[in-house]
């Protein structure tokens, strides 16, 4: 049998993006939501804009992927935009773990990505940003309601009963 500390290990998360609106709450699949959070456990982890969606009486609503083992998707997490203005790109973001450093590189996204009050990506040409523990993450331009805050969680040990 496995060893237990190695199974958890393998489920905790390393770091989560923790949804900082309501606007944010709803763009995210609740399938993938633990407690307002979306755990990071692999990494590249991909972020963009769920393209898959119809109107319901007004409202946008999100069509469930249909995946094989041959199809690879785009994203880790998919973001529903239903603002009049995109702010979400199909293809946003990453977010990278080099050692104990998490960076955040723009895909060729439109409006960029800001990191506390610096833009990566969109009309600014620096692709690429570390990001530390608590940073707030803006995913489009500054007005965007889509909004993170990137909690780091390696490093932190579990005490085991004995």
């Amino acid at each position: 049998m496995t060893d237990k500390l190695e199974i958890l290990k393998k489920i905790m998360p390393v770091a989560v993006l923790e949804a900082m609106s309501p606007a944010t709450i709803q763009a995210v699949s609740q399938s993938v939501l633990v407690d307002g959070m979306v755990p990071l456990r692999c990494f590249p982890f991909r972020v963009g804009r769920q393209s898959r969606v119809k109107i319901i009486d007004g409202r946008v609503e999100r069509i469930e992927r249909v995946t094989s083992d041959s199809a690879t998707p785009n994203n880790d997490l998919y973001l529903v935009d239903n603002g009049p203005q995109l702010n979400v790109s199909r293809e946003h973001f990453q977010i990278e773990k080099e050692g104990d450093r998490f960076y955040l590189y723009d895909r060729n996204s439109d409006c960029g990505t800001f990191v506390e009050e610096k833009q990566v990506g969109g009309s600014n040409n620096e692709m690429t940003v570390e990001i530390k523990d608590g940073d707030v993450i803006t995913v489009g331009t500054k007005q965007s309601p889509y909004i993170f805050r990137f909690v780091v969680l390696d490093g932190f040990e579990l005490r085991l009963k004995k």
